[in-house]
């Protein structure tokens, strides 16, 4: 008799289970979708999560050393342009002539 799809379901959790197998959910935005889709053209990959697994055993390989530089957040550079910066130098003591005068 064949199995119904209930005991094949059932069959497949227990061995999960057994394996210690966990679910990890990654919501991304369209860029970083683009980005593991290239990557697994490159590498001839057709399942994303083989791919990220992939991925982390090979970053986790390089060590702490190698990994570090890869896992380090591009950081912005906060530039204050010359106008911005005489705004609210006369910002500041407009402010602060108010406080004097308020007293």
């Amino acid at each position: 008799m064949a199995k119904t799809n209930a005991d094949r379901s059932a069959k497949a959790a227990a061995k999960r289970k057994e394996r210690g197998e966990e679910e990890i959910r990654l919501h991304c935005l369209p860029g970083t979708r683009q980005a593991l889709a290239e990557l697994m053209a490159w590498s001839s990959i057709e399942e994303q999560g083989e791919a990220i697994t992939l991925m982390i055993h090979h970053l986790h390989g390089l060590g702490p050393g190698g990994a570090l530089p890869l896992l380090t957040p591009p950081r912005h550079e906060y530039v204050i342009s010359e106008n911005v910066s005489r705004l609210l130098e006369h910002f500041k003591m407009r402010q602060a002539l108010r406080i004097c005068t308020d007293q």
